[in-house]
């Protein structure tokens, strides 16, 4: 993510994760999927000067529909199976025709310090803390939006922590979560960092209640410019441009 305290500088990301991350056939899914997704508009393969420290997702491949063929009857039978069909209840056909079960797909995250520059009917990721905190009238209209705090100080109000340097320290993780979900006891505790910090901030974690670790979204910075996802992670941001970072995000991330 980019660092929050310079002005007009490349967005900063952000994300927490589940105490338990996804199996490795989930992750497997996850990474097929997160392949297929690439933004409308093309990003730079680095931040801009002064965007913020280094590190820290829209449509998915989806599902081909299965049918099936109805088998006939011939011959001598065909007049008595067509009397029995005629005469069979009605409830054998509309339990044989149950909906198919619908699957949540990963989806795109953009995030930004100019959240106007995001494409329109992405899902929104910006900051609410730090040297220039963004309005909420920077992102009226926008569907969804997640609010990223870079000091530490609205755990109850941000859907995440900003752990990088310039930052939120590892040392805040903790203590963080633990107000979230105090404040907010349904709601997920996203803890954005680099790859290369991960370790140290899940040490830090390591304390909490496994009810509060439950709640936790790791959110990790991976900017190789290609789609993925970070085995353990539910969300990966793998790109940095100029206006906005590009991460994808697995169902559940921020709800």
């Amino acid at each position: 993510m980019a660092s929050a305290s310079v002005a007009g500088s490349v967005v900063v990301g952000i994300s927490l994760a589940a105490a338990t991350g996804p199996s490795s056939a989930s992750q497997a899914a996850g990474n097929a999927a997160a392949l297929a997704l690439r933004p409308a508009s093309p990003l730079g393969a680095s931040r801009r000067a002064g965007s913020g420290q280094p590190d820290s997702a829209g449509a998915v491949a989806g599902k081909a529909a299965s049918s099936r063929a109805a088998s006939g009857k011939s011959g001598p039978h065909k007049v008595a199976a067509a009397a029995a069909k005629k005469s069979a209840p009605p409830a054998h056909k509309s339990a044989a025709a149950k909906p198919a079960a619908t699957t949540a797909k990963p989806y795109l995250i953009y995030d930004s310090v100019v959240p106007q520059a995001i494409p329109a009917g992405q899902v929104v990721a910006t900051y609410s803390t730090g040297a220039h905190p963004i309005p909420t009238s920077a992102v009226a209209g926008r569907q969804t939006v997640i609010w990223i705090d870079t000091l530490g100080t609205d755990p109850s109000s941000s859907n995440a922590l900003d752990i990088e340097p310039g930052c939120a320290s590892p040392s805040q993780a903790a203590g963080w979560v633990r107000a979230r979900v105090t404040a907010k006891p349904h709601a997920t505790a996203i803890l954005y960092t680099t790859i290369s910090q991960w370790s140290t901030v899940q040490a830090d974690v390591a304390s909490l209640p496994s009810s509060m670790r439950a709640q936790i979204r790791w959110w990790i910075a991976d900017p190789t410019g290609s789609p993925h996802i970070v085995p353990g992670s539910q969300a990966t941001q793998w790109s940095w441009g100029s206006s906005y970072d590009v991460s994808t995000a697995l169902p559940g991330f921020s709800s």
